[in-house]
């Protein structure tokens, strides 16, 4: 790989650890059940991303 794509990817992974804690942060400010499940779903979603990228390196 080169130092450009490492960088990419770098770049993806602080993006999705960045989402997912948002998700998560926002899930648990949420009163309604459906809401918060379908943020944390997003939450789960990133977590998932970020491991295939994190699976690149």
């Amino acid at each position: 790989m080169t130092t450009k794509e490492l960088c990419y990817l770098q770049d993806a992974l602080g993006h999705e650890q960045y989402f997912q804690t948002q998700c998560q942060e926002t899930a648990s400010q949420l009163q309604d059940g459906e809401l918060k499940a379908c943020v944390q779903e997003m939450a789960k979603k990133h977590q998932q991303l970020f491991d295939k990228f994190y699976s690149l390196l």
